[in-house]
Parts: structure tokens; C-alpha cells; sequence
């Protein structure tokens, strides 16, 4: 029988796991793409025949817009002394056909007129640096201020619309 060793034995300290390597096919998330989660998961969905205020104002401004110049139009406005051309026409049809598509809440509608108002934003903005009396100001800011709220009421709307259209997994 062997003699039984003095030394004191450690105890073994304990085990760590070792830290799992992300796979290389799906890099580990940002902390901008947590955020963007996070925010996601807080936005309800769209019930059914439900429309926000942002939704319903950019709709009647689109109509409004495609009404007002189809009767400019038959009414024979001229613009710098000239009847338009097809142009306004095409600008009628666009504005018509996404009052229509937010009225359905479609999604690529409301992306495409935040578009259009960005370019309309950014031209006041640009006829507000040029502004030489106090009714250019009013007008800009008339366009500007209405515009802002709008697009800041719509990116929510185009959030809940996006959560609504995703299938369930």
C-alpha cells in the first residue's frame, strides 16, 4: 500500500465556460441593430381599417393636391405667361395614385410621399434662405412647418404599416 502523500492538494478552481465565438456566417449585432430592435419591438401593429392622424393628413394632402391641379388644369392656368405641359399631368397622376395607395395603407405609398416631401422640404427651405420680404417668409415657413410635422408623424406610420405587412414566424 502506498504511503499517503503530506502535500495538501488544491481543490481544482472552477470551471469556466469558454466564451462561444460568434458564427461566422451571422456577425454579432451592433448596438445600433439592438436599438433598431428594440424599437421595433415596441411598435403595435396596424389593427384592421385603423389609420393614423399622419396617415389621414398626408392622404388628404395628396388628394387635395392632384384635385387642385386637375382643376388648375381644366381651368387653364398659366404659369409664367404658358399653359403647362404634360408635366403637371404626371405630377397629377403621382399625387392621385398615392392618396390612393396610403388610403389603402400601403407602405411603398407612404415611403414615396415622405420622399416627395423631403424635395418639397428641402426646396422651401432653399426659397426661405432667398426670402426678401415678410410674405416669402410666412409662405416658406406656411410650407415648412405643416411639411415637418407631417414627415415626422408619418415615419412611425411607415414603422406600424411595416410591422403590420410582416408575416408571423
Amino acid at each position: 500500500m502506498p504511503a499517503p502523500s503530506r502535500r495538501k492538494t488544491r481543490p481544482e478552481p472552477p470551471a469556466v465556460p469558454a466564451p462561444v465565438a460568434p458564427e461566422p456566417d451571422r456577425p454579432s449585432p451592433t448596438r445600433g441593430e439592438i436599438r433598431d430592435e428594440a424599437a421595433r419591438a415596441s411598435l403595435e401593429p396596424l389593427a384592421p381599417g385603423e389609420r393614423p392622424v399622419g396617415l389621414v393628413a398626408a392622404t388628404v394632402v395628396a388628394a387635395a393636391l392632384a384635385l387642385a391641379n386637375v382643376i388648375a388644369y381644366i381651368a387653364g392656368a398659366t404659369i409664367a405667361g404658358k399653359h403647362p405641359g404634360p408635366g403637371v399631368l404626371a405630377f397629377t397622376a403621382l399625387t392621385g395614385t398615392l392618396a390612393l395607395g396610403m388610403l389603402l395603407t400601403r407602405y411603398w405609398a407612404v415611403l414615396l410621399f415622405e420622399a416627395l416631401l423631403t424635395l418639397i422640404i428641402l426646396l422651401f427651405s432653399l426659397f426661405l434662405v432667398e426670402a426678401q420680404n415678410l410674405a416669402g417668409v410666412a409662405l416658406c415657413l406656411g410650407v415648412l412647418i405643416p411639411g415637418g410635422w407631417l414627415f415626422w408623424k408619418l415615419i412611425r406610420v411607415m414603422g406600424r404599416i411595416q410591422v403590420t405587412r410582416q408575416p408571423q414566424r
